[in-house]
């Protein structure tokens, strides 16, 4: 199916490349932050207000020019970002004597 992520049961209507054609930048929108092409909807925020609870259905509701597509490309995107970077968590108490 096209779009399928390997190793996954994630299908998309598109590509994960035809979904990055979606996020462009502009510095003169949010300083050049990744957003939506087309609307001045942030990459960021989309994925923001998903990790404070909302759902794509409110998502949708509250952006409705944004669709499912939109959401997917800002996950494809933060997919690849991460994927290039190493995270270092900060280690408390109990995990330090684990070491």
């Amino acid at each position: 199916m096209a779009g399928e992520y390997s190793g996954s049961r994630i299908a998309w209507m598109a590509t994960p490349e035809e979904l990055l054609k979606r996020i462009t930048f502009n510095p003169e929108i949010f300083g050049g932050k990744p957003i939506i092409r087309g609307q001045r909807i942030a990459v960021e925020h989309v994925l923001g207000m998903l990790a404070g609870g909302a759902t794509v259905e409110e998502l949708l509701e509250y952006y409705p020019r944004l669709g499912r597509e939109g959401i997917q490309a800002c996950f494809v995107y933060a997919s690849r970002v991460v994927g290039r970077e190493r995270v270092e968590l900060a280690l408390t108490g109990s995990e330090d004597s684990a070491r």
